[in-house]
């Protein structure tokens, strides 16, 4: 069975904080996976492979903080594979955001762990990573029910992978080393492929929406960035100039104000990043070129008149000339209205006042008495402030828990700020468990 289209999944090999080569060449490719992570996430691939080769618990441990970052960083689905032994490895991968994790079949335990974790948190959360044929055969029945997908790692058991077992209702990955052009569009072409991976794609991540192109002309089933409508069904100003609001897909921040043409239009849907058309210089700028402060594309929205295009974007650094995260900071009028309050700000503002306290203390602060006294005095108060929340609850008033839960949430940013957890970490771990 053949998945819906090819994926185009590059790899990335954890090995002691770094990114290296291969699972049997640790060369160095990258001191900074989360770097490289997102370079293969801005390169028109459909998924991220993440192997954790860690020998030892504490690597362990800091190679689940980077895939953690990498989910974090990436909008693309990431599948982590490696260093997985129980239920709780599993687990692990999941909670740190990996869509997938892939479980080594080469492992007979991890065999029937498949069936477990499957149960567990379902068959489209489990993949099978497989270097061995004996790891699928015998075993199709159970793949089938407990795997979504197989990883075949190239070299199998000295056997090409291409004639390793294929198990009916579950999409091959081939995760390969270095392969020509021909022997890369041949396995897109293969029955009961799901997609390539591995080196094969890393090496060519500069040229993955031109394959994709390749592919979708020769009929090979790709997924591709599409816009719905043409350039001739915008509105033009009289310059032939279509205006770009860009803002961030992140935190809705208006960003800058900038134009396009045509090719701009057409090299933007394309590439992925932000072109537009400089009318001072006349001429194509790609948003970051020079900086490195790149615009990736979310969304493009036409308005109803369709003169206007709302551009969500990815903002790596800063978008204004200035250096300011945003072209917009000189205020005019100000609302001296009562504003309606965001919630998230409201935590946020609480929370950077507590950090300034801390920062620098001022005299008769309760924030700095906490402080001072340490993390035991203000686990002490968090516990207090639980209790008086539960003896709230239990009374007929609303406004008294209202006041309790507030006392709590102070408390434990305090805790948070001790600790450098910020309320983006918490909104993101929120955001994970949201998606499962």
């Amino acid at each position: 069975m053949s998945s819906e289209y090819r994926k185009f999944i590059p790899a990335i090999y954890l090995y002691q904080g770094q990114a290296v080569k291969s699972l049997r060449d640790h060369s160095l490719v990258s001191a900074d996976p989360v770097r490289l992570a997102l370079d293969y996430n801005n390169g028109n691939i459909d998924e991220l492979l993440v192997f954790d080769q860690s020998r030892t618990d504490r690597e362990h441990e800091e190679a689940l903080d980077l895939i953690r970052e990498i989910c974090d960083k990436v909008r693309i689905p990431v599948t982590g594979a490696g260093n997985i032994r129980r239920l709780e490895d599993v687990k692990k991968l999941i909670y740190a955001g990996c869509r997938k994790a892939a479980l080594n079949f080469s492992r007979s335990d991890n065999v029937e762990l498949a069936r477990e974790a499957a149960a567990r948190f379902g068959r489209d959360k489990i993949a099978a990573c497989c270097l061995a044929t004996d790891a699928v055969l015998g075993n199709q029945d159970l793949i089938r029910e407990s795997v979504c997908e197989l990883f075949y790692v190239d070299g199998i058991d000295r056997t090409p992978w291409q004639k390793a077992p294929r198990v009916d209702g579950v999409p091959t990955v081939a995760v390969l080393e270095e392969v020509t052009t021909a022997e890369f569009y041949d396995v897109l072409r293969m029955e009961g492929i799901g997609g390539i991976g591995g080196n094969a794609v890393n090496d060519r991540i500069g040229e993955i929406h031109a394959v994709k192109m390749n592919c979708a002309e020769s009929g090979i089933p790709v997924k591709l960035r599409r816009a719905i409508f043409p350039w001739t069904s915008f509105v033009k100003n009289s310059d032939g100039l279509l205006p770009v609001v860009v803002q961030e897909a992140s935190t809705d921040e208006v960003l800058m104000v900038a134009y396009m043409n045509e090719e701009a239009y057409n090299l933007t849907i394309k590439t992925g990043r932000m072109t537009y058309w400089s009318r001072s210089r006349k001429e194509l700028w790609v948003k970051g070129e020079t900086s490195g402060h790149y615009q990736y594309v979310r969304t493009l929205t036409g308005d109803c008149d369709m003169d206007t295009l709302l551009a969500r974007v990815d903002q790596v650094g800063g978008a204004c000339h200035t250096g300011k995260h945003s072209c917009f900071f000189n205020e005019d009028v100000k609302d001296t209205e009562t504003p309606l309050h965001n919630p998230g700000k409201v935590l946020e503002k609480d929370y950077q006042t507590i950090l300034e306290r801390r920062k620098h203390p001022k005299e008769g602060s309760y924030t700095n008495y906490l402080f001072n006294k340490g993390l035991d005095k203000m686990l002490k108060k968090l516990g207090e402030e639980n209790t008086e929340i539960i003896i709230a609850a239990k009374n007929p008033n609303p406004n008294e828990i209202v006041y309790e839960i507030s006392d709590y949430l102070y408390h434990l940013m305090v805790i948070m700020a001790q600790k450098e957890i910020t309320w983006e970490d918490v909104m993101e771990e929120l955001a994970r468990r949201q998606a499962h």
